[in-house]
């Protein structure tokens, strides 16, 4: 499913149908950058990239989707799920994005209230994160 590529700093793998997925630390946060379709085809190859990084200890994580050019039920599914293994070790979870077409799968698939949105990972990084910031969840907000 995963196409092989050297590890570099930084730098998660590539995935089929995405064209990278790179993550760098800030402020206590994993920031997680999505390039490309998250679809059918590559949401279980960015899921395995952030589980991945979980099993090394990370808890904290922006989903940064800002460059994502397409969205589909199936990438939907693959956050929800994500989400739902970060408030199962105690984690957090934030995303990125400004495409309102992408916002609009969120509205759609009823998540745009659930989820914590930011213009870009410098703002969602700004403060620490603090405690289970997935506790609760799903809540909605304002």
């Amino acid at each position: 499913m995963r196409t092989p590529t050297q590890r570099t700093p930084g730098h998660v793998d590539h995935v089929d149908h995405v064209d990278h997925v790179e993550h760098r630390t800030a402020n206590g946060w994993t920031v997680v950058s999505v390039t490309g379709e998250v679809d059918v085809c590559s949401a279980p190859g960015i899921r395995e990239a952030v589980l991945r990084l979980m099993d090394e200890g990370r808890r904290h994580f922006v989903l940064d989707l800002c460059e994502v050019t397409f969205l589909d039920s199936m990438g939907l599914g693959m956050i929800v799920a994500i989400t739902k293994r970060l408030r199962s070790h105690g984690g957090s979870l934030t995303l990125t994005c400004t495409d309102p077409r992408i916002l609009k799968v969120f509205r759609i698939g009823g998540l745009r209230t659930v989820y914590t949105f930011h213009p870009s990972p410098t703002e969602a990084t700004h403060h620490p994160p603090q405690g289970n910031g997935l506790e609760g969840w799903p809540h909605v907000h304002a």
